[in-house]
C-alpha cells in the first residue's frame, strides 16, 4: 500500500517548525496509543504517526523526504535507524499515565522489549551516471561498495575460532529481563534489556579478533548492475541482499540503485520520445530541401516540403527510446526553426532586394 505524506499523517503544513511538529504528534499520540486507545486501527495508527514524526523531526531525514518523498527515507534507513535516533523520551516525559518512551516505541513495532539485534540488515543506496545511449540500448556496468558483510574468520558467530558464545545466565538466552514495579495496589512489569549481555541473550568471552565480536566487517564488493533499455532519468533498481549484513545475524538488506540520464547535446527526453532542434535556411523552408538529422542509430533522413514554417514539428516514426514497460520504440520528433544571416554578401543583398520587389508587387 502506498504509503502516506508525513504531513497529512500529523496535520501539519510543510513549513511547520520543529515545536510545531512535535505538538501535533505529541496530540495523536494521546489519541492513538495502543495503551490508551484499544480500539481496531489504533496500533497501526500509532505507528503510522510515530514514523512521521521520527523523519520530520530529524533535519537531514526531513530534508530527504522533502526531496524525494518516501523514496528518500526507504532507500536510505531501515526502520532500526528511523527509530533509534528519535528522541521519544523528550515527547512523553510531560504525559504521564502509562507512556514509555523509546522502549515503548520500539516494542510497539518491533515486539519485545530493550536492545534488539537485527534481524535485517540496513538498505543502502548507490548513484550511478549514465548516457542517453547506454539508456537506450541498456547497459551491465560493475560498481563497487562498501558494506557491512559476514566476517569469515568466525563466520558470524563473533566468537574467536575454537571458542563459541555461550547462552546468557541472567536472561536464559532471552535478551530481556521482568522488571516488577509496584505502586500502590497496582504492579507493572516492563520487559528491558538484559544488562549482562546488552539484550544478545549470549555471552562472548572470546571475541573475534577480526570483527571483534560483531560478526561482521566492512568490506568492499564488486557487483555487476544490469540497467535495462528504456530507463529514465532518477529511477532506481533494487538487487536483493545485497546491502549490510546485520550484527547478530540475519538477512542482509538491499541495495538501491539510482541512475542518472546525463543531458544529451542533440536530444531532449520526453518518456520515450526524442526532440531534436534543427536550423534551415530560408531557401530550405521555401524551396523544401531533403536534410540528414541525427538519431541514437545515426543518421537518419528527412524531407521538408516547401512551404514549411518556422517551428513546424515532425516526426520521424520509431527513433526515439525502447519502451521501458513495453514493446517499441518512441518517435523522435524534429521540431525546424530558421537561420536568419547576419551578414550578407552584395550578391545576396542584391538578390534579396529583387525578392522584396518581387513581393511588393
Amino acid at each position: 500500500m502506498e504509503k502516506k505524506d508525513y504531513y497529512e499523517t500529523l496535520d501539519v503544513s510543510k513549513n511547520a517548525r520543529k515545536e510545531d511538529i512535535k505538538n501535533a504528534y505529541r496530540k495523536l499520540a494521546l489519541k492513538y496509543h495502543p495503551d490508551k486507545n484499544k480500539s481496531a486501527g489504533s496500533e497501526e495508527k500509532f505507528k503510522e504517526i510515530s514514523e512521521a514524526y521520527a523523519v520530520l523531526s530529524d533535519d537531514q531525514k526531513r530534508s530527504q523526504y522533502d526531496q524525494l518523498g518516501h523514496a528518500g527515507i526507504s532507500g536510505r534507513y531501515s526502520s532500526d535507524d528511523i527509530f533509534r535516533s528519535t528522541n521519544f523520551d523528550e515527547v512523553f516525559r510531560d504525559i504521564g499515565g502509562g507512556f514509555g518512551g523509546f522502549g515503548s516505541i520500539f516494542d510497539i513495532f518491533f515486539g519485545g522489549g530493550g536492545k534488539q539485534r537485527s534481524t535485517r540488515g540496513q538498505d543502502l543506496l548507490y548513484e550511478i551516471d549514465i548516457e542517453l545511449i547506454d539508456a537506450a540500448k541498456g547497459i551491465t556496468r560493475e560498481i563497487e561498495i562498501p558494506r557491512s558483510g559476514r566476517c569469515d574468520r568466525c563466520t558470524g558467530l563473533g566468537a574467536e575460532p575454537g571458542s563459541s558464545p555461550r547462552k546468557c545466565p541472567t536472561c536464559g538466552g532471552a535478551g530481556q529481563v521482568r522488571r516488577v514495579m509496584s505502586s500502590g495496589f497496582a504492579q507493572m512489569v516492563r520487559l528491558e534489556a538484559c544488562r549482562s549481555c546488552g539484550g544478545n541473550g549470549t555471552i562472548i568471552d572470546k571475541p573475534c579478533s577480526s570483527c571483534r565480536g560483531n560478526g561482521v566487517i566492512r568490506v568492499r564488493r564488486k557487483i555487476d548492475v544490469k540497467i535495462p533499455q528504456g530507463i529514465e532519468d532518477g529511477a532506481r533498481l533494487r538487487l536483493r541482499r545485497e546491502g549490510d549484513a546485520p550484527v547478530g545475524g540475519g538477512e542482509p538488506g538491499d541495495l538501491y540503485v539510482s541512475v542518472h540520464v546525463k543531458a544529451h547535446p542533440s536530444f531532449q527526453r520526453q518518456d520515450s520520445h526524442l526532440v531534436h532542434e534543427r536550423k534551415i535556411t530560408f531557401t530550405q523552408a521555401a524551396l523544401g530541401a531533403s536534410l540528414e538529422v541525427p538519431s541514437l542509430e545515426g543518421n537518419v533522413k528527412l524531407k521538408v516540403p516547401s512551404g514549411t514554417q518556422p517551428g513546424t514539428v515532425f516526426r520521424i516514426k520509431g527513433k526515439g527510446m525502447p519502451k521501458l514497460q513495453g514493446y517499441g520504440k518512441g518517435d523522435l520528433y524534429v521540431k525546424v526553426d530558421l537561420i536568419v544571416p547576419t551578414k550578407l554578401s552584395s550578391k545576396e543583398k542584391r538578390l534579396l532586394t529583387e525578392l522584396m520587389k518581387e513581393e511588393n508587387t
